[in-house]
């Protein structure tokens, strides 16, 4: 049987180049047509850098807080550095002496100057043309309300930093002061807290006046807006009746208000102040409750939803100040 004869199709090489070298040609206008189309409009890389906003992290669509250095009281490490400073500058106490540019005066004296001479910086035209919008008495200005408390008005910062890191404040807790004077700790909570967020009961007119002519503007808080209400008879009504606060204190001040006030303050307190978290701080001691005897009194403490957590002792590294604090919360919703 004859075999058959193979047949095949014979490609010659410049056939060849010809071919791959205008599949190449075509392959390059393809891509050069789908690179000119629209933008991408993928999502960035999941590595790219968050975008920060006010405290917090935008990231793959949550927001996340982010983690600050929570500490608000003085350290050992920070009363090292002053030692070391002073060390470093070879200070010692002096006697505070008349001595080149600096001219001692007493509270009395500088009064004495504000009231003859107006003092050393003062307006010398016409009073119609003076652009003070609201002056300030001399006894705010020689700051004679800081000597009112009977011990150094720098444990107000004292006070601030225990309540605060023991209440485990943030800036946008709520606090109520009941009695803050003249904002000796209320300050230090007015610039640590959110506009509005420190609230007050003062019955002093002028300890208000001292407040608002003078250390509100003084320390540059105006814009802070505490809402600080002159009242009496633990009358909580003009705060508002949907406020929740995170801490409520009160310093030094039931000590001088009659039992039954303070028993009238803490039953109408107890739904304002924040369930299990929230905390009351009292200074000094509670004989308005001791007085009723051990049994009773936490018998009375119980019927209004609140807990005794306890007694604490504050010990200032700073200013020679020590302070009692009794704890309470509120145990129910």
């Amino acid at each position: 049987m004859a075999s058959s004869s193979q047949k095949g199709i014979v490609i010659t090489i410049p056939v060849l180049v010809l071919s791959v070298a205008a599949a190449a040609i075509f392959l390059f206008f393809l891509l050069s047509s789908l690179s000119s189309s629209s933008p991408c409009t993928c999502s960035p890389s999941s590595t790219a850098t968050p975008i920060t906003t006010n405290a917090a992290a935008v990231s793959g669509g949550l927001v996340e807080e982010e983690v600050e250095d929570w500490r608000i009281s003085t350290s050992r490490e920070d009363i090292q550095w002053v030692k070391d400073q002073i060390q470093a500058n070879g200070l010692h106490v002096q006697e505070n002496v008349l001595r080149k540019g600096i001219n001692p005066r007493t509270r009395a004296q500088q009064l004495e100057d504000l009231n003859n001479f107006k003092g050393i910086s003062h307006y010398e035209g016409s009073e119609a043309d003076n652009h003070t919008a609201l002056p300030c008495p001399g006894e705010l200005l020689v700051e004679e309300h800081h000597s009112n408390y009977g011990e150094p008005w720098a444990g107000g910062r004292d006070v601030f930093e225990f309540l605060a890191e023991s209440s485990r404040l943030t800036a946008n807790s709520r606090v109520l002061e009941i009695g803050c004077g003249t904002l000796r700790v209320g300050l230090h909570f007015i610039r640590y807290l959110k506009p509005d967020h420190f609230h007050c009961l003062e019955r002093d007119e002028l300890s208000l006046m001292a407040a608002f002519r003078y250390e509100l503007p003084s320390q540059g808080l105006l814009h802070k807006r505490p809402l600080i209400v002159r009242g009496e008879d633990m009358d909580f009504t003009k705060f508002g009746s949907d406020v929740v606060y995170d801490l409520i204190y009160a310093s030094a001040v039931f000590l001088h208000m009659p039992d039954k006030l303070v028993w009238v303050g803490l039953e109408r307190l107890v739904n304002r102040l924040k369930p299990y978290d929230g905390r009351i701080f009292v200074s000094h001691n509670i004989k308005f409750c001791l007085r009723l005897g051990g049994e009773e009194c936490t018998k009375r403490l119980v019927s209004l939803g609140l807990e005794y957590l306890g007694k604490h002792t504050h010990d200032s590294l700073l200013f020679n100040h020590y302070e009692i604090w009794l704890e309470f919360r509120r145990f129910r919703a």
